[in-house]
């Protein structure tokens, strides 16, 4: 296959700017268009929920690139242009009436928030978007009162900013454990408590039923019949799989844009990267669709050296890793959240600690609590398939150099 001439990124995200910067570096030199619907120059949105929220000063955070794409001669980028469709035959995205042409075609539109099916006054808001965190920024204050909907990572993330605002936060979350997808029970209680530590009113096995409040918010009712007031709500309840612009069009949906090990999807000349890709990832033999901003920055990249060469094309092998930032923790996850984990260091109710999950006796997971300098060392076991058993031995290293770094200082 000759090099494509026309290659064509929808989606104005990390995983779409580092799929026109791969391509735009690459020596077959195809002339990039990225489309975007956001008016918005690619930004990156963990600061979103935390930096963002925390200071009125604080200005859209680039990503390193963009505005280099922005004035690269090869490279046309469409802002504020959401695509509605797309003709895999004939090789075409359509933007409305407008449709542009691509010879190859990445998919990195992302993802989009769950809304509750409620009716919502004014002051209810979802966080994905530049303009959703200074929407809901402007609507902070001091000794304000906020109702968080779900106490996933975005959800908390959002409680920890307001209550450093000096907002009075509750969180409302319809499970009895929170995380307990993304981490386990026993792990998502331990996280959960990270809250009352800090004031913070969490609500588990509560289900929200409706708003209270016309002109604007004033309460959120729960299931029990009992009613949150509330000056500003932030809903946070997981995301969605951007792809209903793509039905139709001939490309395999299910739960995301299906992709083999390549990111190639079931159409021809057709890849997709990050939120909105869902690959057979081959380090742990399943599919998997990742929400991660290290997934997202390694697989735009990845589909457009695969797209361009694909006589080369590589598996997209990966360890998936992501990090929370709740008041003064850091929480890091490595791998897959299998089993029942296992506390190798510290423990669960402690304000630093390390647990591991297994399959079999292989180390496939590893979460922390406080303990930055430790985590990538589990990511590099689990991605040569180490054993449980050496994952205990590198807990006990680290806490032994720990020891010994406290007893030198």
């Amino acid at each position: 296959m000759s090099a494509p001439f026309e290659f064509v990124v929808v989606g104005a995200s990390l995983a779409g700017l580092n799929a026109a910067r791969a391509a735009l570096q690459h020596p077959s030199a195809p002339r990039v268009t990225v489309i975007g619907a956001e008016e918005h120059l690619p930004y990156d949105r963990p600061p979103l929920s935390k930096a963002v929220l925390k200071s009125d000063e604080h200005e859209r955070p680039a990503l390193f690139g963009s505005a280099e794409l922005a004035e690269h001669e090869g490279c046309t980028v469409i802002l504020g242009a959401t695509a509605t469709g797309v003709d895999t035959a004939g090789h075409v995205v359509r933007l409305g009436e407008r449709e542009v042409r691509y010879d190859v075609l990445v998919i990195a539109t992302g993802a989009t928030p769950r809304t509750l099916p409620l009716e919502t006054p004014p002051g209810v808001h979802t966080l994905r978007t530049w303009d959703d965190a200074v929407a809901i920024r402007s609507q902070m204050r001091a000794g304000g009162r906020m109702v968080v909907i779900g106490a996933g990572f975005i959800g908390s993330e959002v409680a920890a900013s307001a209550k450093e605002r000096g907002m009075d936060v509750v969180i409302v979350e319809a499970l009895e454990v929170p995380l307990a997808r993304a981490v386990g029970e026993t792990a998502g209680a331990a996280l959960g408590s990270i809250h009352g530590r800090h004031g913070v009113d969490l609500r588990l096995g509560s289900g929200v039923i409706g708003f209270e409040g016309e002109d604007r918010v004033t309460g959120v009712t729960l299931s029990d019949g009992s009613t949150v007031p509330a000056d500003l709500v932030v809903v946070g309840i997981g995301a969605l799989p951007q792809t209903s612009w793509l039905d139709g069009g001939g490309i395999e949906i299910d739960n995301g844009i299906v992709c083999d090990s390549h990111l190639r999807t079931s159409a021809p000349d057709v890849f997709a990267a990050g939120d909105v890709a869902r690959w057979d990832n081959p380090l742990f033999a399943r599919h998997m669709r990742i929400e991660h901003w290290t997934s997202a920055q390694e697989q735009g990249s990845h589909a457009a050296q695969n797209a361009l060469d694909p006589g080369a094309a590589t598996a997209y092998s990966h360890v998936p890793y992501f990090w929370s930032d709740w008041y003064d923790s850091r929480i890091q996850f490595v791998g897959v959240p299998s089993g029942t984990p296992e506390i190798v260091d510290g423990s669960w109710d402690a304000e630093a600690f390390t647990a591991i999950y297994r399959e079999g006796d292989r180390v496939v997971g590893a979460l922390t609590l406080n303990r930055r300098a430790d985590i990538m060392k589990y990511r590099v076991l689990i991605a040569a398939s180490k054993t449980v058993e050496d994952a205990r031995a590198l807990a006990r290293d680290r806490a032994e150099a720990r020891a010994l770094k406290a007893a030198r200082a």
